[in-house]
């Protein structure tokens, strides 16, 4: 029995020594774990435990103002009453919105995007229920603020465009900022995209100098609970406001142009010759940019979409038309360049001329007879240019074209222009369009044909011709905050002066002589002067038949089948400081509709001249972001 019972003392000894060695190991793991939390991990720990109680919240920066060459405000910030709701402050949701459109216009979009930021968010997060409302209501609802429970009035800001229309294409609209919008600018760069309501320029100026004009957010640290809900501020820092921008514009000659055109599907572009500055840079008709910011109603975008005019289109840097015989100038420079062509020699015309089984006429039926290059120019012989186009070829039309400013898109101009046409063979290879024929040569050299441009690629052409033959390059901004952008000095496109005089002699001719297809458009007033080039070009062929009986009129036909007139002009004529080029779609012919457009623009160019005037220097940069009730909600 003795035995038995020292054989289970020696038993349960060993169980508690093995007990008590695993309790032993399991206490020093504990402990060293514990050690591991407080004291050599203790700092890290402890910050983010601070992390849950101090929370860094963004202040949306103030964007900066864009104003004219003169200070004329074209885009600025205003105060922005909204209302917030909070959901958890509200026993009915459903029925506060009901009351709330007895008061403010919620479309059925608006509530299902309400209800949407609802569902997204805790709460006791504000959700925007509409902004930009009449100082009236919004006065009505704080003081009636008991009858509305969970609604919190708000001033925040929002962007101004004071005279939409005349600038949407140019000033451009902002918008809320999307996903590609973060990826595209960099969430890290540029952490204010993440701030709800945040929004950033999408077209125009207002996307070309995104960063410039945004600013930089600040900082606030609130104390949270372990919820999230706000329990209080404890820093704030502000952010740095956007710089501002100065435009090369002229509001005043820029209403006007757009004024003269008002009704017409068309573009204007009036440019500096020395310097570059677009002076004027229209598209008509425009749009109402104010919309996007506050939001397109569904039916205004379709009356948009759905019209033939195209407004939310800029026609003047976008738009690809024919240059028509204002590209005549272009081809007499390759013609006296090449050695071919002199400007004494002569081409008989008699209306049409035949390559092969093809017919090419002029737009004078009756031909006009022995023709110089100054009266090709003056009268717009297409003949002519048929002959000196085949002698010269494209190679060396193209070289001039695109040195005189054809095939390049500006992109550093506006953002999504266009580069146009300037066709060569290797061109019509590459589209597999079959190989160059001497036909199109032939139809390039009356700019007709695949060969396409832009209005101010046209001004930009006009420019160079009459400047001396200078790489003028145009510009739409001249002063980013304090800081001046100076126009870079103009290269020389290595033009002869004497063919340069050949050319510009002819266009004089071309409104001031008689026979000249611009006579009409003089431009008549003491020290007013101008000379350019009609253009007429054709969107339809024009068959056999119909030449046999008699080509339609323009006005007997669809608006889509008419030519589009267009013309490109310079003055004064001594001493050249303003180009302009005018486009009206289906406008008619050169001479009768868009020659006295050029004109009257012109006038206004040379007697308000904008480039002799001072300009508007703006201010260092602006004030710091504005402190409105919880800015982290972002801009209206």
């Amino acid at each position: 029995m003795d035995s038995k019972d020292g054989l289970r003392g020696q038993v349960f000894t060993r169980r508690a020594l093995i007990l008590s060695g695993m309790g032993g190991l399991a206490f020093a793991g504990l402990a060293g774990r514990l050690y591991m939390l407080q004291v050599v991990n203790g700092e890290h720990y402890t910050r983010l435990a601070e992390r849950n109680r101090i929370d860094e919240r963004l202040l949306a920066p103030r964007r900066g103002t864009i104003y004219d060459r003169f200070g004329v405000e074209l885009a600025i910030n205003r105060q922005n009453y909204r209302l917030l709701l909070v959901p958890e402050a509200t026993p009915d949701v459903d029925a506060l919105l009901e009351r709330l459109k007895g008061l403010v216009e919620l479309t059925d979009g608006q509530l299902r995007r309400i209800q949407r930021d609802i569902a997204r968010n805790t709460a006791f997060v504000p959700v925007t229920v509409a902004e930009n409302l009449d100082w009236e209501v919004f006065a009505y609802l704080n003081a009636n603020l008991l009858d509305f429970p969970g609604i919190q009035p708000d001033v925040g800001d929002t962007r101004v465009y004071p005279y939409p229309e005349v600038l949407s294409h140019v000033v451009g609209y902002v918008g809320l900022v999307s996903e590609r919008d973060v990826a595209e600018h960099g969430e890290t760069e540029a952490p204010e995209l993440r701030i709800p309501g945040f929004r950033i320029g999408k077209e125009g100026i207002e996307a070309a100098f995104e960063e410039d004009l945004r600013g930089r957010a600040g900082q606030r640290h609130v104390e949270v609970n372990a919820s999230g809900r706000l329990i209080r501020e404890i820093t704030r820092t502000p952010g740095e406001s956007g710089e501002d921008l100065v435009l090369t514009i002229d509001f005043g000659l820029q209403k006007f142009a757009a004024d003269r055109v008002k009704g017409e599907s068309a573009a204007i572009t009036v440019m500096d010759v020395h310097t570059g500055d677009l002076l004027a840079l229209v598209s008509e008709p425009g749009f109402d940019s104010n919309l996007f910011n506050r939001g397109v109603p569904a039916s205004v975008y379709r009356q948009w979409q759905n019209d033939p005019f195209n407004p939310l289109y800029n026609k003047a840097t976008k738009g690809l038309f024919p240059p028509g015989s204002t590209f005549k100038m272009v081809v007499a420079l390759a013609a006296l360049e090449s050695g071919l062509v002199g400007p004494n020699d002569t081409v008989w015309c008699r209306g049409r001329v035949e390559l092969g089984v093809d017919s090419f006429h002029c737009w004078k039926r009756e031909g006009h007879g022995t023709v110089n290059m100054h009266r090709s120019i003056k009268e717009s012989c297409d003949i002519y240019y048929y002959e000196i186009a085949r002698r010269v070829g494209i190679e060396k039309i193209a070289d001039v074209a695109m040195r005189f400013g054809l095939g390049s898109d500006y992109g550093f101009v506006l953002p999504h222009t266009y580069a146009g046409t300037v066709p060569t063979p290797e061109f019509k290879r590459a589209r597999k369009k079959g190989a160059w024929q001497q036909y199109d040569t032939l139809m390039t050299g009356i700019g007709q044909g695949y060969l396409q441009a832009t209005p101010l690629q046209l001004a930009v052409m006009t420019a160079r011709l009459v400047n001396g033959g200078r790489e003028v390059n145009p510009r739409l901004v001249r002063a980013v905050g304090e800081r001046l952008l100076e126009p870079p000095p103009a290269a020389s496109l290595n033009a002869d002066p004497r063919h340069l005089d050949i050319v510009l002699k002819a266009m004089n001719a071309v409104v001031n002589e008689p026979s000249g297809t611009a006579l009409g458009s003089r431009l008549r007033g003491e020290g007013l002067s101008m000379g350019g080039k009609t253009g007429t070009a054709q969107v339809r062929k024009i068959t056999l038949a119909e030449r046999v009986t008699g080509v339609r009129k323009n006005e007997e036909m669809p608006w889509e089948l008419r030519d589009h007139a267009l013309f490109c002009g310079y003055g004064p004529i001594d001493a050249p400081r303003y180009a302009v080029s005018v486009v009206v779609e289906h406008g008619g012919g050169g001479s009768s509709t868009a020659a006295p457009i050029a004109r009257d623009v012109l006038r206004e160019a040379l007697e308000r001249d904008p480039a002799r005037q001072p300009a508007f220097r703006p201010l260092a940069r602006g004030l710091p972001a504005r402190e409105g009730p919880d800015p982290e909600r972002g801009q209206g």
